[in-house]
């Protein structure tokens, strides 16, 4: 009966169910691989798999961007609905996520520069948001993303910034006090965040839920579903990982220039909650802080719907306030 079950076609059937009942459809586009956020210049293609609603903007557009984990579609289920009734919701796969891909192994891995450009690159492309400005959510490493873009594109292109769960100022440090936090067994942070094995499934799972993991989900059977069928091309996400330049002279995090939110989880083991505050002060002092009660490292699953609320109250408030003049972006 175990090696039948599998709550993952499950799960992914609800996932999707709420994407395309907020009017979300999946679309690809082949792009320029953009070596390292360069211009895009080179032999190399990737192809970058979306969400978004057919046809020209009739709303603000605002892009989603996720973490680490399974596929983009669990991590924003429980916001497209909401958010899709103020915003034009674009919610894409990362390099190296889900249906989006680069030239492996043959360019470089992308780094959150290389992501960052993909992804202008896409809004580019899209239909009717060529040189719109666009407002940004990033969860976790789709922070690192979101910051990178919001740098590199200007307030012209991007608008708002929400920064959820993200420490862009991670360190190796860090690293190793979270795997103090994950017991002695763990060698290295890749192993919990693209496990292998039942256990590292389980502790990633526990560390990032305030709550406790369903029971049906704990299994060692199930785990294993999970990893194989969510880890598909581990080897390229192994790169991914490998790509990840927070921490590096390459990622030096300096104030934008657009309004910014920072939301975290209370009891986030993986980005401690003192975290979100030390991002707040490298960003200037300025960007708004709410830390979630009773969460943990994604308050937008743990409790959508106040995490909705903070986002929206700051998303449309920011959108009163923004210049109506548009500058192409720098990307």
């Amino acid at each position: 009966m175990g090696a039948s079950l599998s709550l993952v076609p499950v799960i992914d059937y609800f996932a999707r169910r709420e994407f395309l009942a907020a009017g979300l459809r999946p679309h690809s586009v082949t792009l320029p691989y953009p070596y390292d956020g360069g211009d895009g210049k080179s032999s190399s293609t990737c192809t970058v798999h979306y969400w978004a609603p057919p046809g020209e903007p009739k709303l603000p557009p605002l892009l989603l961007i996720h973490g680490f984990g399974p596929q983009a579609t669990w991590q924003w289920r429980c916001q497209v609905g909401p958010l899709s009734r103020q915003f034009h919701i674009i919610v894409p796969d990362l390099l190296g996520f889900g249906g989006s891909s680069w030239d492996y192994p043959t360019a470089p891995p992308p780094s959150e520069a290389t992501q960052a450009a993909a992804l202008a690159a896409l809004l580019d492309s899209v239909e009717g948001l060529k040189g719109k400005r666009v407002a940004v959510a990033g969860t976790s490493y789709g922070g690192f993303v979101a910051y990178w873009l919001a740098r590199a594109a200007g307030p012209g292109r991007i608008g708002p910034v929400v920064i959820a769960s993200s420490d862009v100022l991670k360190t190796a440090a860090d690293d190793r006090e979270f795997l103090k936090r994950a017991g002695e067994e763990w060698g290295a942070v890749h192993e919990l965040l693209l496990p292998a094995e039942p256990a590292a499934m389980r502790r990633v799972m526990q560390m990032a839920a305030h709550r406790a993991p369903p029971a049906m989900m704990s299994p060692d059977f199930v785990l294993r579903d999970f990893i194989k069928k969510l880890y598909t091309n581990r080897e390229q996400l192994s790169h991914v990982f490998k790509g990840i330049t927070v921490g590096t002279d390459k990622f030096q995090v300096t104030p934008l220039s657009q309004e910014v939110l920072i939301v975290w989880g209370e009891h986030d083991q993986l980005f401690p909650v003192e975290k979100a505050f030390a991002v707040q002060r490298a960003l200037g002092g300025k960007a708004r802080v709410e830390i979630m009660k009773e969460t943990g490292h994604a308050p937008q699953l743990e409790d959508p719907a106040r995490f909705n609320e903070i986002v929206l109250d700051f998303l449309l408030a920011a959108d009163k306030h923004a210049e109506p003049s548009i500058i192409g972006s720098s990307l």
